[in-house]
């Protein structure tokens, strides 16, 4: 039988400490948290494997590595409302469902929604909403939000969801440029995102984060 617990020890001992993520409340939530109860279940053997997991289509579960290094710069509190965008099966909405008062976690597909539900639930993560819509529209009616987190990358960040955020909050974005994806840490100021880089990552865009080519004559 396969022993999970020891599997987390090793992905937090081996992929997450080794990235200069040290802080408690991180380490503790990615110890906590069943990684394997939120992947697909022919998948779970490689839940803590240092890459994404798929969820099919262009979806994945963000590498462990990626999702820690957002959380350490995003500095999440306990009194901190979230905004999880893409959270598929919510493993990054139960993740932060232990550092933050409260996540709101938005996902489109039908099947993720009704299945994330569950486990959730199962996994005491009852500070978490989930609400289902499309992903490149957030959950206003739930905002203004603190932080904002996207589970996976984009080409091109709407207006609607930069709107969400609070002055004073702060952003995670993995920006595709090409081949390579770069995290930026946005800090909202009077109004305006000012972009700092942070790491290198990789995952696939987002549904509705598609940059769209200009017309040409």
């Amino acid at each position: 039988m396969t022993n999970y617990a020891t599997r987390r020890t090793m992905m937090v001992d081996t992929q997450i400490r080794p990235s200069d993520v040290t802080k408690f409340p991180i380490i503790d939530a990615m110890l906590s948290v069943p990684r394997e109860a939120f992947v697909p279940r022919h998948l779970r053997e490689a839940a803590y494997v240092g890459e994404n997991i798929q969820l099919g289509g262009a979806r994945v579960v963000l590498e462990p590595r990626t999702l820690a290094k957002m959380l350490d710069a995003l500095e999440i509190r306990g009194d901190d409302l979230v905004l999880d965008i893409g959270s598929g099966l919510g493993y990054s909405a139960a993740v932060m469902a232990r550092m933050a008062e409260a996540v709101v976690a938005v996902e489109e597909d039908k099947e993720l929604v009704a299945e994330a539900q569950g486990l959730l639930a199962e996994n005491g993560a009852d500070n978490v909403i989930l609400h289902e819509g499309p992903l490149n529209e957030g959950a206003p009616e739930h905002g203004p939000y603190d932080v904002i987190t996207l589970q996976g990358a984009v080409e091109h960040l709407p207006e609607a969801l930069t709107d969400q955020l609070k002055d004073g909050g702060r952003i995670a974005c993995l920006f595709m440029e090409g081949a390579l994806g770069v995290v930026r840490i946005g800090y909202k100021i009077d109004g305006q995102i000012n972009w700092r880089f942070s790491f290198n990552a990789g995952a696939p865009v987002l549904p509705g984060f598609e940059r769209h080519a200009a017309f040409t004559f």
